[in-house]
């Protein structure tokens, strides 16, 4: 769903919480409603992030959704975020761009992940995007510092293991994942 008012970043951020889950894309409001996969996937990947970053110092810090201000009329909420060591979340407002964003696949919300979203997180300068789907990740990275866009592309299958360059010593075996995703709860 979309509002039919075009908003800015500033008004979307002043607005009272409704305990709803949305996003602000080019001045739209869009609601986010996941399903049961959705947070499964999310609590685990969470889970997975966060065992890494504990487990030794200069990890960084790994956080479930944030806003994110990036123009305007565009506020995101990925899934999961990563900021490296030295960058942490802010205690209120909208949060700068993250290192590593992960948005994990949503009936309402997909197109413009793998859309609008990817672009924003790309113009904007985000080191790396993950796109969590129900059967493959999609990986999209910048393969340096001086990269102008996401110049690394990877979809990985079930039967692949995810990690990044951002992230050393991080692996996880994406067949295990969805295999403890689909288990019963």
């Amino acid at each position: 769903m979309a509002t039919t008012t075009r908003l800015t970043a500033a008004e979307y951020l002043a607005e009272e919480e409704d305990g709803r889950r949305t996003e602000l894309i080019d001045g739209e409001v869009i609601v986010h409603e996941p399903k049961w996969w959705h947070q499964r996937i999310l609590g685990l990947l969470y889970a997975r992030l966060l065992a890494w970053t504990e487990a030794a110092p200069g990890r960084g810090t790994v956080t479930l959704p944030l806003d994110v201000g990036i123009d305007e009329y565009t506020v995101l909420a990925p899934d999961v975020l990563w900021f490296r060591e030295g960058r942490d979340p802010r205690p209120s407002g909208a949060q700068e761009l993250p290192d590593l964003a992960v948005e994990i696949r949503s009936p309402t919300t997909w197109r413009y992940d793998v859309g609008r979203k990817k672009s924003a997180y790309e113009r904007e300068g985000l080191s790396e995007l993950w796109l969590v789907d129900l059967g493959a990740v999609l990986v999209y990275r910048r393969s340096g510092a001086s990269a102008s866009g996401f110049d690394v592309e990877l979809e990985l299958a079930p039967s692949d293991r995810l990690g990044s360059p951002l992230l050393p010593g991080f692996g996880l075996e994406l067949r295990e994942l969805y295999e403890e995703a689909w288990a019963a709860p």
